[in-house]
Order: C-alpha cells, then structure tokens, then sequence
C-alpha cells in the first residue's frame, strides 16, 4: 500500500502540474519535456509524486520490457492532453469536449480498482494498492486529482498564464484573485517588459508622426 498526497506550491493540483509537463502549451509548437518514460519518473520523483524505491521499481520495469513502457508513456501523454484540455477551456469559461471527459473517465474507472484505505497512524487516508508494480501506476492519483478538482468548489479558479503562448495552468488561490502568471519572474516579468516596448514604440511612432506633421497655418 502507498499513500500519495502531492499538493504543488505553483499549480496548486497534481493534475495541474501533470499537465503543466509540456512547455509553451498553448502555443502552435509545444515543447515537450516527458520524451521517455524515464523523464516521466524523473517528473514524478521531483514534484513527490514517487518515492526512491517505487520510481527504481517502474525503472527496472521499463528496462525489462521498453515496448510496454514506450506504451505507457503515451497514455500518459494522452491523458495529459485530455486533461490539459478540459482545464484550459474551463480558465476560459468554455465547456470541456465530451471525448476528453471520457478519457478521463476512463483512466478514473482504472485508478478505481487499486485505491484503497490506508492506515496511517491513528488516522486513515486514500492508498494506493499494487504501486511500483505497473508501469501505468503514475497516472491513477493523477486521474483522480483531476476528478476531484472538477467536482470541488475551486473549479473557478483554475486560471491560464496571461502569456498566451505559455498555457501553463494554476489554481489562484490568492485573496483577491488577481494572480495573471505561472511565475512573476518568468511570464510577469516578460509581459511587463514587452507591454514597456510597444508602450516606448508607440510613444516614438506618435512623437514621429507630430514631427512630420506639416505646421499649422496662422489663424
């Protein structure tokens, strides 16, 4: 039995962060970052999703059969666009298409079969039964993360970047709900510099203009 529970500080949601995986998301040429299934457990053991012992298992796994880890990998993928999807057009008050529901629903119906209850303690929690053991076992707490977003009261929430190449996904959980970027330092800092630029461009094109204008006749 393993017990997950990964809150990313940035996104704010597993599936979030899952499906933050790819770069410029939104963009007409994303960049992908998960090219194997071993960068799919890198991800995993960064963000905390996998432990050292359950990412060396699904590693010796995927080095004993690469066909059923290149398989993996791209249900992975598959399922990180469906939820890419349904999240982006909820940022932008848009219903989510049926066929990705669908697919979530289905890998849901999947993590269903091996989430169990785990004694933690004197308390008890959602685990994970066969963990470390199927080389899919990365997206059932992803899975479910989505589920839960889409039925909790922080649907409204969910926001985009304000960087429209960037697509990058977060819950804006601040007080007042103003947060526009995946990361001032990054996004902020690079839309304030471009709104700078065309702000002096359009100064200059004024300033142009008003020099070329031919002066006024006396009244």
């Amino acid at each position: 039995m393993y017990v997950v529970d990964v809150h990313p500080p940035d996104s704010g949601n597993l599936a979030l962060a899952f499906a933050n995986t790819a770069d410029w998301h939104a963009s007409a040429q994303p960049v992908e970052t998960l090219t194997s299934y071993e960068a799919l457990l890198d991800w995993g053991e960064r963000i905390g999703l996998l432990d050292a012992t359950s990412a060396a298992l699904l590693h010796e796994s995927a080095q004993r059969d690469p066909a059923a880890a290149r398989a993996a990998l791209a249900r992975a993928i598959e399922l990180r666009e469906s939820i890419y999807r349904i999240f982006a057009a909820i940022a932008h008050r848009r219903p989510p298409d049926t066929a990705d529901l669908d697919l979530l629903n289905a890998a849901l119906g999947e993590a269903a079969h091996h989430l169990r209850i785990a004694r933690v303690g004197e308390l008890f929690t959602w685990g994970w039964a066969d963990w470390g053991e199927m080389l899919d076992c990365l997206l059932w707490p992803i899975a479910r993360a989505a589920a839960e977003l889409l039925v909790s009261g922080e649907l409204d929430r969910v926001r985009a970047c304000a960087n429209p190449p960037c697509g990058w996904l977060f819950i804006d959980r601040s007080r007042n709900r103003s947060r526009r970027w995946c990361d001032m330092r990054s996004c902020g800092n690079r839309m304030k510099a471009r709104r700078h630029y065309q702000r002096k461009k359009q100064a200059a094109s004024r300033a142009t203009t008003e020099q070329l204008a031919p002066p006024s006749e006396p009244a």
